[in-house]
């Protein structure tokens, strides 16, 4: 059973002039304890707002999200009970830590608003040294300004594991880091999943870090979720287009010649027929997809299952594949 699950889960925000844009349009996904999941797309692909959602910081418009297969209810005192187990690591360590408060003071903060009945010091002490800051003593009086880059997303992943969650969505957490701290951090991760058996549900545009840290990959792509599968399954044999496409720029693959991606993603209060995909798909450019082109342009797709196996939603593999 999974830890955290969204069923057909829907997210619009109207617009001007009544126009409505579908942020998350009919999202199967599911995480399980122990299991690292990334989510990966460009940016304005719904990535966040999906996150926010099984978080229960954006109510959905349709479809729900599961916590231990039950409904996730929308009152604050469920919503309070559901974020003690669900966390949220963002992507800018230095935004998310107020400059005029401790390390001590950033760390102790969940306890103090769940009003967590324990030994504060010693809950504060025993999440830094799980983020890797020891002796952890040593940071309790330091502010943000004291520390590096690394230091500070550690500061915000010891705030998270303080109130000893299930679940740890992390928003991009290592984008704003320079290349030999990101590796650290990414180490860490996979480290407390391996010692505190927590699930992770790891946002970001890169499947080079997708590719080091996850168990299964979901590819977004305008609200949908376009592939998803094992890692090694999707990242040895890519099934849809876009998938391809971010493939194929990743710099660890020097054997890939990259392909362009013209244009922009279109906008989430028009989207078009067909598969959503095809205003910008190199398959339909050089003529690849010929014989289904009139499926991609006019005919939709059905969700994926998000069962778990290797699934693309393309007219060009025969709709959906698994």
């Amino acid at each position: 059973q999974p830890v955290i699950e969204a069923r057909g889960l829907e997210v619009t925000f109207r617009g001007r002039g009544n126009r409505s844009a579908r942020a998350v349009d009919g999202v199967d996904l599911s995480l399980h304890r122990g299991e690292i999941v990334a989510l990966v797309g460009e940016s304005g692909c719904g990535k966040t707002t999906l996150s926010r959602a099984l978080l229960g910081l954006e109510k959905p418009s349709g479809g729900e999200v599961l916590v231990s297969g039950q409904p996730l209810e929308y009152s604050s005192r469920a919503l309070k009970k559901h974020r003690r187990t669900a966390q949220l690591v963002l992507q800018d360590p230095t935004g998310a830590l107020n400059p005029r408060r401790s390390v001590y003071e950033a760390v102790a903060e969940g306890l103090r608003v769940h009003k967590v009945d324990s030994d504060e010091r010693h809950d504060v002490a025993d999440a830094l040294s799980r983020a890797g800051l020891r002796p952890p003593e040593r940071f309790f009086l330091r502010y943000p300004h004291e520390l590096s880059g690394g230091q500070r997303q550690r500061v915000v992943i010891a705030g998270a594991l303080v109130l000893q969650p299930q679940v740890i969505i992390a928003d991009e957490p290592v984008s704003s880091l320079d290349a030999s701290v990101r590796g650290e951090i990414l180490a860490l991760l996979l480290s407390l999943r391996e010692s505190l058996g927590l699930s992770l549900l790891v946002v970001t545009h890169d499947l080079g870090v997708a590719w080091n840290i996850a168990d299964r990959i979901a590819v977004m792509y305008l609200g949908r979720i376009v592939e998803q599968g094992p890692t090694e399954e999707v990242l040895s044999a890519p099934k849809h287009p876009y998938t391809q496409a971010l493939l194929s720029v990743v710099p660890e693959i020097d054997h890939v010649a990259p392909i362009v991606l013209t244009g922009e993603p279109p906008d989430p209060t028009a989207i078009p027929p067909g598969c959503r995909f095809h205003p910008r798909c190199p398959a339909l450019r050089d003529g690849t997809a010929q014989a289904v082109a009139g499926d991609c342009r006019g005919t939709a797709l059905p969700v994926l299952s998000g069962t778990g196996g290797h699934e693309a939603a393309c007219w060009l593999t025969g709709g959906v594949t698994a």
